[in-house]
Parts: structure tokens; sequence; C-alpha cells
């Protein structure tokens, strides 16, 4: 037989066991040593790149302060405009790697930094206007297009067997809304721009909101349409049923100038009705505070008040169940005045919009104040004509 031992480094003979054991132990340390020969190479190579990244880019920002750090440049930069007319901020200007087109438009002007542009929209929106209800679009263009089909496309019913006769086809109409400029020149003496204390953004945001507001609510109201938008009551009306494409259909009041004497509040009930289904379930009054003082009073034939307070703060009133927008442009009540609407505003009439607010600083035209001329585009028409009713104090 052969011999089965062998000897140890020490001369001494092993069992095959032994052997065996003594080898897989020698290849493990050599094993572990060459793992940490190679973590030792991996973390150098890992820290000269990272001294490298950090020599070829800027460190990254918090990740708490991203979303606030992405406008703060912009609002920086026209904060320094604003108080010493300083632009070299404004100039180039670019958030998360897209350029904000800050540079002074054919008109004039830098955009308004986003925070303050904000503060102005909320303002916009929250107002006493047709912008409340109104279908409201932002474009880029110069005007907005509105189709609208004013003749419903024929149907009929066949059978297999029998000739299908033509149907009558839509009439699709176009309303092009163009976009006008409205302007506010707010002023501030250059001294109080220099206080630092003094809130340039947000006054600046509340003058050119109140000017806006004002001017925006008149227009979309009575507005004529030649540098302005145009209001719904600047359209002719006809009384309801006999009203054409174009045209705004009436109902009377009873009385010239007043409510019929006898049954005052029939003629908010046939208003109502005037109006198509489709339109009432979203469908919204317009009248002012001094129409809305003598509307309030009206009762049904069983004693109850047709006008009824909003439950919940912010909440409108409602007018036979529908809400109430006080809006001081309307008419007062008066012999043949159009004083009170009633309407699906969102279908009927569109606010059209460039979603950009400008501002140029003028220091020589008023010194010693600084102007600051604001401009912004906006256009508003009727969209379709079906969907608002007016109540005319007539006969």
């Amino acid at each position: 037989m052969g011999n089965t031992e062998t000897k140890s480094r020490g001369g001494e003979a092993l069992s095959p066991a032994a052997e065996v054991k003594s080898a897989v132990t020698g290849f493990m340390n050599d094993f572990r040593d060459f793992k940490d020969e190679l973590n030792q190479r991996f973390q150098k190579q890992e820290e000269r790149l990272t001294m490298l990244d950090r020599k070829s880019h800027t460190p990254q920002r918090p990740a708490l302060a991203t979303a606030m750090d992405a406008e703060a440049p912009h609002q920086k930069a026209f904060n320094a405009y604003l108080r010493t007319g300083e632009d070299d901020g404004l100039r180039g200007l670019e958030i998360e790697g897209k350029s904000m087109s800050t540079a002074v438009n054919s008109d004039g002007g830098y955009l308004v930094d986003p925070q303050t542009a904000d503060t102005i929209k909320s303002v916009l929106h929250t107002t006493a206007s047709i912008r409340a209800i109104a279908n409201v679009v932002n474009v880029e263009a110069t005007s907005f297009d509105v189709l609208f089909d004013s003749a419903e496309m024929g149907a009929g019913w066949a059978d297999e067997t029998s000739a299908t006769t033509e149907t009558g086809t839509s009439n699709i109409e176009r309303i092009t809304i163009p976009l006008h400029e409205l302007s506010a020149l707010p002023k501030a003496s250059q001294r109080l721009l220099d206080d630092s204390a003094f809130d340039i953004e947000g006054w600046l945001a509340g003058r050119i909101a109140d000017k806006f507001a004002r001017a925006e609510a008149s227009a979309f109201v009575s507005g004529d349409g030649v540098d302005k938008p145009k209001g719904f009551l600047t359209y002719t009306s006809a009384d309801a049923g006999t009203e054409v494409w174009g045209e705004l259909g009436h109902v009377r009041s009873g009385a010239d100038g007043a409510f019929d004497a006898a049954n005052p509040a029939d003629a908010i009930v046939d208003l109502v009705y005037a109006l198509g289904a489709e339109f009432r379930a979203n469908a919204t009054f317009v009248m002012n505070s001094k129409t809305a003082g003598a509307v309030r009073k009206l009762k049904d034939a069983d004693g109850r008040f047709l006008w009824s307070d909003g439950l919940a703060a912010g909440e409108p009133a409602r007018l036979m169940g529908y809400p109430v927008l006080i809006a001081e442009d309307m008419p007062d009540i008066a012999s043949w005045a159009p004083a009170i609407a009633f309407g699906d505003f969102a279908a009927g009439y569109t606010v059209a919009e460039r979603p950009d607010l400008r501002v140029l600083r003028d220091p020589f035209s008023a010194k010693p104040h600084v102007l600051f001329y604001a401009t912004k585009r906006v256009g508003g028409d009727v969209s379709d004509f079906n969907a608002i009713k007016l109540l005319k104090f007539a006969v």
C-alpha cells in the first residue's frame, strides 16, 4: 500500500484531512489579503474621482432648498432692478438651465419675478370680475380662436332596406379673440425705494393688481373691443327665443325701469328658464350691489325670499339656488337697462391672456419719482351667445 501520510512544514507527518484543512486555511488567508488590497485600490480611485468632480462642478443645492432657490435669482435680480435700475442680473438670467427670456422686448420691460406675478394673478382671479366665472386660457399667440357649432348636425333613423336620406350639416362658427395691451403706471419716490425695509415687490404687486382688476372688470362687461376686450353687454339683444347668432336673448321685467308691481319675482323665474337646461347647471347671476339690494327683497308666492346668503365664509349668496356674482360694472336698474345677467359664463365668455407680465422702470418722466410701466396682454369676448341671458327692465 502507498504511504498516506505527508509531512508538515515542521517536518511532522500530517494526515490527509489535516493537510486539506491546512490548504484551505492558507487559501482563505491569501484571499482575504487580496480582497483588502482591492478595497484599498477602489477607495483611492473613488477619492481621486471625487476630487476631480469637485473641481469641475459647482456644489449641489440642498434638497430642501431646491424649489425655493429656483426662483430666488430672478427675484433678487428683479428687486435690484426696481430699486436702482441695475439690470445686469436680469440679462441672460437662467433658472433650472432654461432661459427666462428676460431681455427687453419691442415694447420694453422685464419679466416680473414668479412670486410677484403669482400674487397679481391671485388677486385678479379672486376679485369681483367676470374673470372669476369665465373660461380663462393662456396663449402664446396674439389672438385666440374659439370654434363653435352654432347649428345641430342632422340625424335620422334607418333600417336595412329603406334608402337613407341626407341629414343637415353643422355650422361651425369661428370667434377670434385678439389680445390687447393692458397697462398700469404706479410710481414711488426714490427715497422710498432706497429704504431696504420697504417691500417693493409687495407694493408693486398690489398697485398693479388693483389697476388691472378694475380695468379688466369694466372691459369684460361693457368694453367696445377697440384696444380692449369686448364686453358681453356690448352685443345687441332680442326677446328670448327670437335671438339669432351674434345676439343675446333677454326677458323683460314687466315694468319700465322697475320690477312688476304685482308679481316682481316672476321676472327672475322667467330669466332662469329662458336659459337652456344644458347651461343652467353651471349658471351664475351677475349684478351690481345696488341691484342686489333690490333683488334680495323679492319673495315668491308663498312669501319666501328668493335670495339666501352664503352659509360659509367666502361662499357666494344665492338667488333661486344659483350663485350671485356682484360686479359693480353692471348697470343700475333703469329703463331698458340689462341690469341682471344669468348664464354659464364658463361656456359663454372666454378670457385669453399671455402668462407673462413685464415692468419697465422709468426714473426720468416724473422726477423725483420713479414710474413703473407694467404691461400684460389680455383679450375677452363672448364665445357662446346661447349661454348668457339678460333681464331688461322694460314692459
